[in-house]
């Protein structure tokens, strides 16, 4: 496979720099998908539900359930980039629709009547706390920001540890009622939360709580538990839990779980300097390309579930590593050039042209008529975003 890879990459150095002047291309197919992301899920969009500032699981108003709660923040993050690519406020005012929605459609709503953002699953508030982060980024709105930092501080960070208890040593915990599963998801998004809050502190004007410090040194801790817990440091591999029991599932290697190791890494390396985190996020990477890739340069199929969105979130992180200039140009090529085939592949082949909607067949793309699941069409919206802010590699 590695052999095979290699080969699509060379081939496609080509194809890459022929992009490099067609940035016009992405942001079309970027422009069109978001509109679709609209269009086709957001509650509000649907003449009988006017104020339902949620966004479907399926298209069509297949499914109306309002129990798909970790989605909601990347469809969020979805928002945030076609607002920074575009400055267009129809994107923007979907902001504060969505944050009344969100926690009123949050289908535990009523066991927390304190907080309608809490979940039991702690990850999807790590997500809903990072989207709410870019938020904040996008719009300098203090109420974004103030809830992540809440989120973070309250219900995910509450449950780290103990370090002193074998097998685990520590950990930011998986979902509440199953304290001692420690996983990848739980782990990598809360370390890139604790980094970001550290990094805009003071910009973001936070007052009493945590000093800045702390946020860094609970970053640290957490990635530094990842990594000596679930992390192959031969391979890249990043393992997905280790257990009640104490095992750890080594079998089990999922993209979006590589996408916050290395995006925690990465955001990591930008405020320390230290090239070991560099180095941890390149062989994260490395690891997609050489053992996750079939032998046409693309990623499996993912046609909805949670899965939908996994090759998403690595490309969300992917992507800005490929943009640090001051990783070896050898391996910037590699990777641009890889990103730069998944992408190709998906629009020729896996989006609708019509419909612009993805679901989740890099080979397929949905009949007009057919129901796409939102996570599917996510991951081709983040894949689309990527393209827009892929720099060129000299």
């Amino acid at each position: 496979m590695r052999i095979a890879v290699s080969l699509i990459c060379a081939l496609c150095l080509n194809l890459t720099a022929w992009c490099q002047h067609d940035t016009g291309h992405w942001k079309t197919l970027a422009e069109g998908m978001s509109k679709a992301l609209i269009s086709n899920f957001w509650g509000a969009s649907f003449a009988d539900h006017p104020n339902r500032f949620y966004f479907n699981y399926l298209s069509q108003q297949a499914d109306l359930k309002h129990e798909q709660y970790w989605p909601q923040a990347h469809a969020m993050d979805v928002m945030v980039d076609a607002y920074l690519r575009t400055g267009d406020k129809r994107y923007r005012d979907i902001y504060p629709l969505w944050w009344q929605g969100a926690p009123d459609n949050n289908f535990v709503a009523g066991i927390n009547d304190h907080d309608h953002w809490w979940n039991p699953y702690v990850d999807d508030m790590e997500w809903i706390a990072l989207a709410q982060i870019r938020m904040w980024e996008s719009t300098g709105n203090q109420q974004y920001i103030a809830k992540a930092r809440q989120l973070y501080d309250d219900y995910i960070w509450s449950t780290w540890g103990p370090e002193n208890e074998a097998p685990w040593f520590g950990g930011i915990t998986w979902k509440v009622d199953i304290g001692k599963s420690k996983n990848s998801c739980s782990n990598g998004p809360a370390a890139l939360i604790a980094a970001r809050l550290y990094r805009f502190y003071d910009k973001a004007k936070f007052r009493g709580g945590k000093v800045r410090e702390a946020y860094l040194n609970e970053a640290v801790k957490i990635y530094n538990w990842q990594k000596s817990t679930l992390f192959d440091r031969s391979s890249g591999a990043v393992w997905d839990n280790i257990n009640s029991k104490g095992e750890i599932a080594k079998h089990m290697v999922f993209t979006y779980n590589i996408g916050t190791f290395l995006g925690a890494a990465h955001e990591l390396y930008g405020i320390t300097g230290d090239r070991q985190y560099l180095d941890d996020a390149v062989l994260a990477a490395t690891y997609v390309i050489n053992h996750m890739t079939t032998n046409d340069g693309t990623l499996s199929d993912a046609p909805g579930g949670d899965g939908g969105l996994f090759h998403g979130i690595f490309f969300r992180y992917f992507v800005k590593l490929i943009n640090d200039g001051s990783l070896n140009t050898e391996i910037r090529r590699r990777f641009h050039a890889y990103i730069t085939n998944l992408a190709t592949v998906m629009a020729s082949e896996g989006i609708n042209q019509r419909t612009m909607l993805y679901a989740g067949r890099w080979h397929q793309a949905p009949a007009d008529n057919d129901i796409v699941p939102l996570t599917s069409h996510l991951t081709g919206c983040m894949l689309m975003e990527a393209m827009c802010i892929l720099q060129p590699v000299n």
